[in-house]
């Protein structure tokens, strides 16, 4: 606001009354913006995100025929999805999985295949 607030004993300039109405109208707009249940960008819908790493290396050791080495998950990654994952985080993320046994087993150093390959002894 551009405009020094009124003083009470003297009437509204015109730029004061707009500039009143505008702060009503941002009020009105943002109480209106709280009632919806999803944010909206002017618009357009939420950008679309792209599939996690885990889900990638998910993607490709299921068309593998079988267990791959962490070097070729990482190629296989970027031919596929045109995604440069970083070899450190993925093995970790992948150890996690395996001592969780979730989704992933390592039949070998740095080596993993899909659990359901691999049934519990």
């Amino acid at each position: 606001m551009s405009t020094p607030p009124p003083n009470p004993t003297e009437p509204l300039t015109h730029d004061q009354f707009l500039d009143a109405l505008e702060a009503v109208a941002h009020a009105q707009l943002r109480a209106l913006r709280a009632f919806r249940p999803t944010p909206r960008r002017r618009g357009r819908l939420p950008a679309h995100k792209g599939k996690s790493n885990i889900a990638i290396v998910e993607d490709v050791l299921k068309a593998a025929p079988g267990p791959l080495h962490i070097q070729d998950i990482l190629a296989q990654a970027q031919q596929r999805f045109h995604r440069q994952l970083r070899r450190e985080s993925l093995v970790s993320a992948l150890t996690k999985k395996v001592l969780d046994r979730q989704t992933f087993v390592r039949t070998a150093p740095n080596t993993f295949d899909l659990a359901q390959r691999h049934p519990p002894v």
